[in-house]
């Protein structure tokens, strides 16, 4: 029998060996992938996005949360957005009157993430109770205005930090935990489909942070995590990852697949929003903004999302700025964090409505703010 020592002995040489294989493949990768997209997106002639600050304005701010807003959602279809607080609340806003039309109070008010199921009658929310709670949006508020959970999904062993329903099926819902796992659910029974990572070797070596279903396929997902790494899920094979993609050097915050659901683009802590080939695993393009004078540090990328062509790549950042990235040449067209009516701390999370014409922000300062498109449609 090999002693502890000797065990652990091996497993640092085999860790060892693993790291250095994987900075040859980096390598390797990096010498047969001579450019990227906005270079031969340059090479072609392409020019940048024109933007004007009145391009893009913000023509709605809702105001009703008493706490920081971590997580906002739209519907599929109509102009409704559900928003989860500090303050232990979601609150439902018609986006076109700023009125608000359910405040649902939660029984656990550390709420990390919400989500509208693509019908428009319910809501999910998850957090720190490491729970998915489930809102019918027709039940009846009791007598001091309380709205019934109508189903509570248990099984994470740690907080749940993203919640996603899977498009066109009311009954499937995927979640992202601390425990490092995803789970498929069946919002119906209230049971666990299948578990992505957890014990399987090929999982999420810790905090999974973002998923984001590919809507063109909605078998597969992909999901962030603090491992730094992204990875590719089958919903049919939750045994293995299909892919884990590399290159980020921090806490991946947020994911999102390109809307022709062959790519996806990212957003972490090191700074930089990347785009990734779903099927070849490639990084395409990596958007790094210019140090600022201004920083103490490195903002980091929050939240993140595309326009409806792909064109554009909005993410939000810890200090406060939005930008506007054209996606085939890594340049900034726009700064939200500049204009007229910006958020005044930290954009936590931002979201384009169905149809493109809208985009939603939402921060620490406790506010929602709608930006309207007044031009540019066909390139949004």
């Amino acid at each position: 029998m090999a002693s502890v020592a000797e065990l652990k002995e091996k497993h640092a040489a085999a860790t060892a060996s693993v790291n250095s294989l994987r900075e040859r493949l980096r390598q390797r990768r990096e010498t047969l992938l001579d450019t990227d997209v906005a270079r031969y997106s340059k090479s072609q002639g392409r020019l940048p996005v024109s933007f004007n600050p009145t391009d893009l304005v913000c023509c709605r701010t809702l105001q009703g949360h008493s706490g920081k807003v971590y997580s906002l959602d739209w519907t599929p279809e109509k102009n409704w957005i559900v928003s989860a607080s500090q303050d232990g609340r979601l609150i439902v806003w018609n986006a076109l009157t700023s009125q608000k039309t359910h405040a649902i109070k939660l029984h656990c008010p550390w709420v990390m993430t919400c989500a509208f199921a693509p019908n428009g009658q319910s809501v999910a929310c998850g957090g720190l109770d490491s729970a998915c709670s489930i809102f019918n949006l027709n039940s009846q508020a009791d007598r001091d205005g309380n709205m019934p959970v109508s189903r509570i999904l248990t099984g994470h062993k740690g907080y749940v930090s993203s919640c996603q329903y899977v498009p066109d099926q009311e009954t499937r819902l995927i979640t992202s935990s601390g425990d490092q796992t995803c789970v498929l659910w069946d919002v119906t029974t209230g049971q666990r489909i299948s578990i992505f990572g957890g014990e399987f070797p090929s999982g999420h070596t810790a905090d999974v942070q973002s998923v984001s279903i590919n809507s063109s396929n909605t078998n597969m997902f992909v999901s962030g995590s603090c491992d730094t790494t992204v990875r590719l899920w089958d919903i049919r094979i939750a045994s293995r990852a299909v892919r884990t993609y590399h290159g980020h050097e921090g806490d991946v915050n947020s994911v999102k697949f390109f809307p022709d659901g062959h790519r996806f683009g990212t957003g972490s802590d090191d700074g930089t929003c990347r785009l990734f080939d779903m099927r070849t695993g490639h990084q395409l393009q990596v958007y790094s903004r210019v140090p600022d004078r201004n920083d103490d540090e490195l903002p980091t990328v929050t939240s993140i999302a595309f326009s409806i062509s792909g064109r554009l790549l909005f993410a939000g950042y810890s200090n406060g700025d939005c930008y506007v990235w054209d996606t085939l040449l890594a340049e900034v067209v726009l700064n939200l964090g500049n204009l007229q009516n910006s958020h005044d701390g930290r954009i936590s999370c931002l979201g384009m409505s169905s149809d493109g014409s809208a985009l939603c922000t939402g921060s620490w300062d406790k506010n929602l703010k709608i930006w309207a498109f007044s031009g540019h449609r066909k390139i949004v």
